[in-house]
């Protein structure tokens, strides 16, 4: 059986391919839920907030990197804000670990960038 006839018969017709825009949202959409529910049950587990963060993390990491990519077709102007909220991610997370702040505003970035990964930039 050659490579195409396998993908063939092992593909499923009913799951349409999914665009990277659409990994993105489903990545940071369960990154972002399980941080707000580490975060209200931090208090009986710590190491399941400090695996969120590291988790959200470790999402924002990867969009640094695919960010500073200099064939990345993203505009520079946005590729320099995302490259930001990278930083400010891992310094907030860092601070939320110190002195507990809260990790609120790194769920509200996530909301952000999920809305603008679905074509919501400019609503509300």
């Amino acid at each position: 059986m050659n490579l195409q006839m396998s993908r063939s018969a092992y593909a499923r017709p009913e799951a349409p391919a999914r665009t990277p825009r659409a990994v993105e949202y489903d990545l940071l959409a369960r990154t972002t839920q399980r941080l707000a529910l580490a975060w209200a049950h931090r208090e009986r587990d710590f190491p399941g907030l400090v695996a969120a963060l590291s988790d959200n993390q470790r999402v924002w990491s990867a969009f640094a990197v695919d960010v500073a990519d200099p064939a990345n077709p993203l505009p520079a102007a946005l590729r320099a804000k995302l490259f930001y909220l990278y930083e400010f991610t891992a310094q907030h997370s860092r601070k939320v670990l110190d002195n507990g702040a809260s990790p609120e505003v790194l769920t509200d970035i996530n909301i952000a960038v999920m809305r603008g990964l679905r074509g919501e930039g400019g609503q509300g």
